[in-house]
């Protein structure tokens, strides 16, 4: 659907609609660039309505989901930057309301490779690859996309830490940064107030910073020496994990292809380790005729001596 079309969608149903759509829809009309990177929550935060009325405004305007009434604003903002928006997922009726997240998951990945260029991830991977040491901090939502980033990248070099402890002392671990150490933090609007502030004084510090983030205004991205972009759009009132994972992943990719020999070794050495130690579960091996009849004959002999 074209931009235009949804400016005259909303004109005809305007004076149909209640004050608080209204408001919604005055919105949406008088900022399209904002509709176009905003999930949901941040749209309705930003009219000063209810996510709920947003979503409320979509379906008075004939539109099946506020993700279809932002779609047009997604894909002019798109073409002004030279990109495509990835088609939407085909609908499946047995989804129902799942049909949505699956297009806003769809969208929140391709977004990945179509906000950030490859010249990016390899700015961000060497600073990863030759940095002393290398912390990965995220708080709250972000902080199962550190984890999985500082487990990955571990394989690959010695010195990373993740920015967390049961204590409560992890501010240690950043402050202990030097200019020669890379700080790899994620979030997300809103952005928790811990993770800004920590991110501003370690980068008054000299500390190199590679930020995943949502926007090019992001206070992180500010401080950010790389910035790696994700979208969080989502039907619900939780943004999207979906981006951000998948934007932790290309950038580990990234880091594994720079890495030099020895972290193939090490990677080896590893996973020669956890076999050893039985770490991950196997089928056991399936007994053959004989090797049953000895097992059989084993356990009919002790029985025996035991009676």
């Amino acid at each position: 659907m074209p931009y235009k079309r949804l400016t005259r969608l909303i004109e005809t149903h305007f004076d149909a609609l209640s004050s608080e759509l209204q408001k919604a829809a005055r919105w949406v009309r008088e900022h399209p660039a904002e509709l176009g990177l905003q999930s949901l929550r941040q749209s309705a935060a930003s009219a000063g309505v209810s996510p709920a009325s947003m979503s409320r405004l979509a379906r008075a305007l004939g539109l099946n989901s506020f993700e279809e009434m932002r779609r047009p604003s997604m894909q002019a903002l798109a073409q002004t930057m030279g990109m495509d928006i990835a088609p939407a997922a085909p609908s499946d009726p047995d989804l129902g309301s799942l049909n949505e997240i699956n297009a806003c998951q769809v969208g929140n990945a391709s977004s990945v490779y179509q906000r950030n260029k490859r010249s990016d991830f390899d700015a961000a991977a060497k600073l990863i690859v030759e940095a002393d040491q290398v912390v990965f901090l995220g708080l709250r939502a972000s902080f199962s996309i550190v984890f999985h980033m500082q487990y990955t990248c571990d394989w690959l070099r010695d010195g990373t830490h993740l920015a967390s402890n049961p204590g409560g002392a992890w501010p240690e671990r950043v402050l202990s940064m030097g200019p020669r150490d890379v700080l790899v933090v994620v979030s997300q609007a809103p952005y928790t107030r811990q993770v800004v502030a920590m991110t501003q004084e370690i980068a008054e510090r000299g500390v190199k910073i590679v930020a995943l983030t949502d926007s090019e205004l992001s206070p992180l991205a500010r401080l950010a020496a790389v910035s790696l972009l994700f979208s969080t759009a989502s039907p619900s009132f939780f943004h999207s994990q979906t981006g951000a994972l998948v934007l932790a992943e290309a950038l580990m990719n990234c880091v594994s292809e720079r890495s030099p020999q020895s972290s193939r070794q090490r990677l080896a050495m590893r996973q020669e380790t956890l076999q050893r130690m039985g770490a991950y579960w196997e089928r056991p091996a399936p007994m053959g005729p004989k090797a049953s009849k000895v097992g059989s004959g084993l356990a009919k002999a002790t029985n025996k001596e035991r009676s």
